[in-house]
């Protein structure tokens, strides 16, 4: 709990340090990147380019501070936890965390200036220690349970297939290259991937894994981030199009992520558009080999059936189940319902858990759909990529 003194003073500053805080992330990533250029290796360069990432984190520290003034008014847990499974399959160690604060802490200062006197600089120190904790023994949690050596997360895997699923997607089926054994995960986890570019650097991103587990193998499937609006392309997705083939190899995290299929035998529903079909994909296949009689229901959204990643593969899972219903809708082509999906057309029961992966506002449509038709929000998950919405809810 944050102190009374503290919390005072922060419930009395939160006003501006909401208003700039923005601005002090902005401050903050160029000054520690400078001071430490390592960190960049661990940061997506694209996420910092368009800004995502320092509202992210604005978002996440302004949001911890409100739950510590009324921890009655909403849970801090689902942000917490989505960044803890982040932070483990990138590897990220509790002794980075002091570099971090430190130098937050001299970006609200430089940003807000005379207005940070000791007693604002200490509230809002015990503000950032308080989530770093947290944070750290959560993380702790992950490692210790996957056994990890936080160390010495990343591995070196052998591309023992490359697969062209559509048109811009293509799956990476992997296995150990140093012999060792294939870790476990729960289906709809991912995996960072971090790649040498030709300026030098090394980039990681996080992809769903596409096939359940207990496979001996890991595989990744990825569409080519093409740039759109004068945004560059994906620098790291073009380059596993472009140069990574079978026999290569990558450097893979752990897998991590909260957004895992309920072990339970109630109806599972799947909902997902273009790329956003992978964990779908996992889950389906995990379903099909350990319980083929639940009860699923797969929706799936795309542009046109040769961009649909998957298709003939998820056709084939749901054909060994024997209660699942599919529907697919497509904008353009035949093969599927023309449109957008239509929620209400979806089969539904109260007692359905609900599990959504695809571009933001596809899953903030579906999901008010599915809660207008009365499926509670704990029943609703869903993935997404980036350092977006941080706040726990779609939107």
């Amino acid at each position: 709990m944050l102190s009374a003194a503290s919390a005072e003073v922060v419930r009395v500053t939160l006003p501006v340090v909401r208003d700039h805080a923005v601005q002090i992330t902005s401050e903050f990533y160029p000054a520690m990147f400078a001071a430490h250029p390592e960190l960049l290796d661990l940061f997506n360069q694209g996420n910092q380019a368009s800004g995502r990432q320092r509202v992210a984190l604005a978002s996440a520290v302004v949001a911890f501070a409100e739950h510590l003034l009324a921890p009655d008014a909403g849970s801090f847990d689902a942000i917490a936890e989505r960044i803890a499974h982040k932070h483990v399959s990138l590897g990220i160690r509790a002794e980075q965390y002091p570099v971090v604060g430190r130098h937050l802490m001299a970006a609200v200062g430089k940003v807000l200036g005379d207005a940070v006197t000791p007693e604002v600089a200490a509230a809002w120190d015990e503000v950032y220690w308080l989530l770093a904790c947290r944070l750290i023994a959560a993380e702790a949690r992950l490692y210790q349970r996957g056994g990890i050596d936080s160390a010495t997360v990343w591995r070196r895997w052998r591309v023992a297939k490359r697969q062209d699923e559509a048109v811009d997607a293509v799956s990476f089926t992997l296995v150990p290259d140093d012999g060792g054994e294939v870790p476990d995960f729960a289906p709809g986890q991912y995996v960072s991937v971090a790649v040498d570019l030709p300026d030098g650097h090394r980039q990681p991103r996080q992809y769903s894994l596409s096939q359940g587990p207990g496979c001996g193998s890991l595989r990744i499937s990825v569409r080519r981030v093409r740039g759109v609006d004068g945004a560059p392309d994906g620098a790291v997705s073009n380059h596993l199009h472009d140069h990574v083939r079978t026999d290569d190899t990558l450097l893979v995290g752990p897998p991590a992520g909260e957004n895992a299929l309920d072990p339970g035998t109630g109806p599972v529903l799947l909902v997902s558009a273009g790329i956003g079909i992978t964990p779908m994909a996992a889950m389906l296949d995990h379903i099909a080999r350990s319980q083929p009689t639940r009860r699923v229901v797969v929706v799936h959204a795309d542009r046109s059936p040769e961009r649909h990643p998957l298709r003939a593969e998820i056709r084939r899972i749901a054909a060994g189940l024997t209660d699942v219903d599919q529907f697919t809708w497509y904008e353009e082509g035949d093969g599927g319902r023309r449109g957008l999906v239509d929620v209400d057309a979806i089969p539904l029961t109260e007692d359905t858990t609900a599990y959504l992966c695809g571009p933001v506002p596809f899953m903030h449509r579906v999901r008010a759909g599915l809660l207008r038709r009365g499926l509670p929000a704990d029943r609703v998950h869903y993935e997404v990529f980036g350092p977006g919405m941080l706040d726990g809810r779609v939107g």
